[in-house]
C-alpha cells in the first residue's frame, strides 16, 4: 500500500510544489489551513502529516495536537521559517518527529518521511504488542511471549489448583514473587491472604518470631502475644523468598510445619493447625547447599515437590520489546509525559545486552530513560556504553578511523559498516564521523541519505 501524506500549508505554491515532488512515491493530500486539515484527518487516516507552523487562524501546533489525538496516530513532521526554531522545539515536545526549515530541501524531506514511516511502524508494532498482553502473555504482571517463559506459565497453571508445595528457582530480579502471586490467584485460595516474607531481610531471632509468632514474655522485649505470618496466611498462601538463607533452627520448624500442617509460637507449647500453602523461592542452588551441609536434605525434599525455574532475561530477548513497552507506559503515565519511542537500533542493542539484574534492571532502565528523555526518542547513541560493549560509542575514541569488518562482505556492506561504526564512535556527530572516515561532510550526508536507517539526531 502506498503511504499517505497530508500537507498543510497556507502558501499555495509551497503545498502544490511539495505535492508534485512527492506524488511519485506517496498518496498526497493538501490542506490550506488547520480547519481544512481537521476535516481531512477526521475523514480518513494518514501515515504522515507535514504541516507548516505559522498559518492564519489556528497554528500548526493545533494540527499536531489534533493528529496525535487520533486513534490511528500519524507521524508528524513540521515546516518552519529559519527564525522560528524555538517554536519547532515546542512542536517536537508535543510529539512531532522532526522539522524542516523553509525553503524545504526535497531530498531531506524524503529522508525524514521514510524515517517517520519507520517510527510509525514501530509504534504500531508496540501497540499490537500491548494488545497481546492478555491472559496468554500478561498474567498478573508476568509479561512475555517467549517459549521458555510460556513453559513456566503452563506448568504454573497446572499446579496452581493443587495443594502441592512449590519451589521457585531463578536469579535475582527474574520475577519469582510475581509467579508466586499468580499461583495464589489461580488457586482455590485466591480469596484468602497472600503473605510474602523475605527471609534474608531479617535476623535469625526476628525471622522465627515473624514466621511463627511468639507468646508474651517468651523473650526480652516480648511484651505481648504476636501472631506470626503463618497464622496470618491461614486459608491462603505464604511465600518465603530467599529460603536458602534461613538458619538451621528455622529449618527445623519449617520442616515440622510441612509434616504436621501446624506451628507453635515461640515460647508456646500448643500446636496451632493451619490451612496454608507454602511457596518458596531461592536464587541459590539448594542442592549444593545440601551437599555443603548448610541446608537440610529432608527439608529440601519437602520443598521440592514441584519446581519451577524462572529464566533470566538474557535467555528470553524476544520478551524485551514487550517489557520495554510495559514499563515505559507505566513511567510515562506516572510522570505525565508522552510515550518514549525506542528506535529500532536501540531496541536491537538492548536485546543484545545480558541484563545481569534481569527485569529489575530493565525496569530501572525504563524509569531512567523516561525521566531523562531527550526529544521523545531513544536511539542507540543515547545508551550507556555498558549496553553496547567495547565496540560501542563508549569504546576507545583515540583510534584514527573505524575498521572495516573481515570476511567476504560486499563493497556496500563494508561501507555501511564503516559509516555506522564512525557514527557510533562519534556519538552521532556528523563532523567527527566524516573525519573518522576520511571523507567530506557533504559525502557523509549523501551516504546517510542513501541509507536513512543510519540517520541520527545530531545533524
Amino acid at each position: 500500500m502506498v503511504p499517505s501524506v497530508l500537507i498543510v500549508d497556507d502558501e499555495k505554491h509551497t503545498r502544490e510544489g511539495l505535492q508534485q515532488a512527492l506524488a511519485e512515491h506517496y498518496d498526497v493530500t493538501v490542506a490550506a489551513n488547520a480547519d481544512e486539515a481537521f476535516n481531512l484527518l477526521e475523514s480518513q487516516p494518514y501515515d504522515v502529516v507535514l504541516t507548516d507552523l505559522r498559518m492564519p487562524g489556528k497554528s500548526g501546533l493545533k494540527v499536531i495536537d489534533k493528529a496525535l489525538a487520533l486513534p490511528q496516530r500519524p507521524a508528524v513532521l513540521m515546516m518552519t521559517a529559519y527564525g522560528n526554531i524555538d517554536t519547532a522545539v515546542e512542536a517536537m515536545k508535543r510529539g512531532a518527529v522532526d522539522f524542516l526549515t523553509k525553503p524545504v530541501n526535497i531530498e531531506r524531506l524524503e529522508v525524514l518521511i521514510q524515517r517517520a514511516l519507520k517510527t510509525k511502524t514501530l509504534e504500531v508494532e508496540v501497540k499490537q504488542l500491548h494488545e497481546r498482553l492478555d491472559e496468554k502473555f500478561h498474567l498478573d504482571g508476568i509479561i512475555g511471549l517467549s517459549a521458555i517463559l510460556q513453559d513456566v506459565i503452563d506448568r504454573m497453571k497446572l499446579v496452581a489448583p493443587s495443594r502441592a508445595t512449590i519451589l521457585i528457582e531463578g536469579e535475582s530480579g527474574t520475577g519469582k514473587e510475581l509467579i508466586a502471586q499468580a499461583i495464589h490467584q489461580a488457586s482455590p485460595r485466591s480469596r484468602g491472604p497472600f503473605i510474602a516474607v523475605h527471609c534474608a531481610a531479617l535476623s535469625e531471632n526476628l525471622l522465627e518470631s515473624e514466621l511463627f509468632g511468639h507468646e508474651r514474655g517468651s523473650f526480652t522485649g516480648a511484651t505481648e502475644r504476636r501472631i506470626g505470618r503463618f497464622e496470618s496466611a491461614d486459608g491462603g498462601t505464604i511465600f518465603l523468598d530467599e529460603i536458602g538463607e534461613i538458619s538451621a533452627a528455622t529449618q527445623v520448624k519449617l520442616l515440622r510445619f510441612l509434616e504436621t500442617k501446624a506451628v507453635e509460637r515461640v515460647g508456646g507449647s500448643k500446636p496451632i493447625e493451619l490451612d496454608v500453602r507454602l511457596v518458596a523461592a531461592t536464587n541459590r542452588n539448594l542442592e549444593q547447599l545440601v551437599r555443603d551441609g548448610k541446608f537440610r536434605d529432608d527439608l529440601f525434599f519437602r520443598l521440592n515437590v514441584v519446581r519451577l525455574t524462572m529464566p533470566p532475561l538474557r535467555e528470553r530477548p524476544e520478551d524485551i520489546p514487550l517489557l520495554l513497552a510495559h514499563f515505559i507506559n507505566i513511567f510515562s503515565e506516572e510522570n505525565k509525559v508522552p510515550l518514549l519511542t525506542v528506535e529500532p537500533g536501540a531496541l536491537r542493542t538492548l536485546q543484545g545486552y545480558s541484563w545481569p539484574g534481569n527485569i529489575r534492571e530493565l525496569r530501572n532502565f525504563c524509569e531512567n530513560a523516561v525521566v531523562l528523555r531527550r526529544g521523545g526518542r531513544l536511539t542507540e547513541y543515547d545508551l550507556e556504553p555498558k549496553f553496547r560493549g567495547p565496540a560501542g560509542p563508549g569504546a576507545d575514541q583515540s583510534q584514527p578511523a573505524p575498521r572495516a569488518p573481515t570476511g567476504s562482505l560486499s563493497v556496500e556492506e563494508n561501507e555501511k559498516h564503516l559509516l555506522r561504526e564512525a557514527l557510533l564512535k562519534s556519538r552521532g556527530n556528523r563532523t567527527k564521523a566524516a573525519a573518522l572516515m576520511g571523507v567530506s561532510r557533504r559525502t557523509l550526508h549523501r551516504k546517510i541519505a542513501q541509507w536513512p536507517e543510519l540517520d541520527v539526531t545530531d545533524k
